[in-house]
């Protein structure tokens, strides 16, 4: 089942009054339970593309279809009312509410949601367990180390169970064990509960995890490769 659609996804920055080419026609699909790495040098547009995937850009052209639902065509409200309904984010500076604990960070999108208090609460346990920081959930983003704090954006992320993670180099700022760590706890959650994770990275150790492979250069895709096919040729 697709969950992603884009047809003809170009975006064009205007810099100096020079256009700028950041896409240049993009199609592709992702499946429910992927867990796909965007790859490509710096400039090549990838994180541009996981911004319009997950609404917080606008193509200049194309379609973005999101669980059959057209992102282009929504208002600006409507968009950040589905953007909180069905996509969850992590991005590699953690990006949680300092003076909130490890527990309200998680339940903070909940609350916008109106998940009534219980609810909140359960799901939250379930996902401290999940990425094995239960006994730290009344700790604040400062007492945690960079990869906790990683695990809890993790978890707040499918606090409001998304239709899928957009991960925008969520290993950036580890060091090789907590970066390790993040990709077990993920690739675990994608195997066992079929979440998708859509990561836009250079890190060679999230390209080795992911499932499949696309390659972005001057904002076009150059190969798209899921890691069966390569095994198949060899």
């Amino acid at each position: 089942m697709n969950i992603i659609e884009i047809k003809g996804v170009t975006k064009i920055y205007d810099k100096n009054t020079i256009p700028v080419h950041a896409l240049n026609g993009i199609d592709l699909t992702f499946q429910e339970g992927e867990f796909a790495s965007i790859v490509g040098p710096s400039g090549s547009g990838k994180t541009t593309l996981l911004n319009i995937l997950g609404g917080l850009d606008d193509a200049t052209d194309g379609v973005v279809l999101i669980d059959g639902v057209d992102l282009t065509a929504l208002s600006g409200a409507k968009k950040t009312t589905f953007r909180k309904n069905k996509i969850g984010f992590v991005f590699q500076s953690f990006n949680l509410i300092p003076v909130l604990t490890v527990q309200e960070n998680i339940e903070f999108i909940m609350q916008l949601q109106g998940i009534a208090r219980e609810d909140r609460e359960k799901r939250t346990a379930e996902l401290l367990e999940a990425i094995g920081l239960s006994d730290r959930k009344n700790s604040r983003p400062n007492k945690l180390s960079g990869g906790q704090q990683q695990r809890v954006a993790v978890a707040r992320a499918l606090a409001s169970k998304p239709k899928f993670i957009l991960a925008d180099e969520p290993t950036a700022n580890l060091d090789s064990k907590s970066a390790e760590n993040l990709l077990d706890i993920m690739g675990k959650l994608n195997r066992e509960e079929n979440i998708t994770f859509i990561f836009s990275t250079h890190d060679l150790r999230v390209m080795n995890k992911a499932k499949r492979i696309i390659t972005i250069e001057d904002g076009k895709v150059i190969s798209d490769v899921v890691k069966e096919e390569i095994h198949n040729l060899i």
